[in-house]
């Protein structure tokens, strides 16, 4: 086994916690495994790629600037790495080319990702461990490792619509030049080309979006549109997104250290809410130590819930291709 360690103890923490990257020579998993150093919750970070000394390299990166930041173990290899991992993120994968939808991915990721799981299968993780999804599509994914039996299906997520959701409140603050942090507007469903914004309930500081001066049906829609295309954008402008995707990452896999019961819109195995079922996809949930602690039913209005419902159909669908 080659392994890497560029460590020193780690500090004496009730919530330590060992996050592994698989993927974590490449640009999104090095962008997670760096916005987890700055937020300085978990404890250790393991990079695992295909690539052993983009990783190893990744990783001495890392470890240079522990000292101006936290103390904090970093270690690279192959699955052996892995071992003692209460949290696995999954950032593997072809990227997406500039006119590809995130489905169209499918054909191309799926075998890389099966392969994946089938190296897992010889890790022993932590008690409890978590499986988070990021490669695309990420629904997909995170159906498949939920059937995969690695952990409990409720230990398992994907990262769903957190990115499109930060990437839609980015937006709408940019147009009506408010802070970011008091955008309030889901993005629900897929992960891709049949997500639903949630105009129902979206606000700006408590404030209805459809009472802020200048908001028209026609705005939000155009808004929207940007926000669909926005990862496009990125991979067309600089060869892929990495640094939102690392901070997206970083706020699920601390509510899940922390165990802080965060709300987020993350893709997970779905029971019903809303009628949806037997499927993976993002509803607001209740994230902590042990995962999908809890889906909560959102209220929305009858033309959201049939586009949430279509997004079901339509995943179901692209699903079934998959097990076939």
């Amino acid at each position: 086994m080659s392994r890497q360690s560029l460590a020193m103890p780690a500090y004496n923490s009730a919530k330590a916690m060992k996050v592994s990257i698989i993927g974590g020579g490449g640009r999104v998993g090095s962008d997670a495994a760096f916005a987890l150093q700055l937020g300085g919750i978990v404890n250790e970070i393991a990079l695992n790629d295909v690539n052993e000394d983009m990783a190893a390299g990744e990783a001495l990166d890392l470890r240079h600037g522990a000292s101006l930041l936290n103390n904090q173990v970093f270690t690279s290899g192959d699955y052996g790495v892995v071992d003692g991992s209460d949290c696995v993120v999954i950032t593997a994968g072809l990227r997406r080319k500039p006119d590809e939808s995130r489905l169209d991915l499918i054909n191309r990721n799926v075998g890389l990702f099966n392969g994946i799981l089938d190296n897992l299968k010889n890790v022993k993780l932590a008690d409890g461990a978590t499986i988070l999804v990021v490669s695309n599509p990420v629904d997909i994914l995170t159906h498949l490792t939920v059937q995969s039996g690695l952990v409990p299906a409720s230990q398992v997520l994907g990262l769903g619509t957190v990115l499109d959701t930060a990437r839609f409140r980015s937006l709408l603050a940019d147009h009506f030049k408010v802070g970011a942090y008091d955008v309030k507007a889901l993005i629900l469903g897929e992960h891709g080309d049949s997500m639903v914004p949630i105009w129902s309930s979206a606000t700006i500081n408590g404030v209805s979006m459809h009472s802020i001066p200048g908001f028209t049906s026609e705005l939000g829609a155009s808004i929207f549109d940007a926000t669909k295309k926005s990862g496009a954008t990125v991979i067309a402008q600089k060869g892929g997104a990495g640094r939102a995707v690392g901070v997206s990452i970083k706020e699920v896999v601390e509510a899940i250290a922390l165990d802080s019961g965060k709300l987020l819109p993350v893709s997970a195995a779905q029971n019903g809410k809303l009628g949806i079922k037997d499927i993976s996809l993002s509803l607001p949930t209740i994230v902590g130590r042990k995962g999908a602690v809890e889906i909560y039913e959102p209220a929305v209005s009858d033309n959201e819930r049939e586009l949430l419902l279509k997004s079901a159909a339509a995943l179901k669908e692209t699903f079934a291709l998959v097990q076939g």
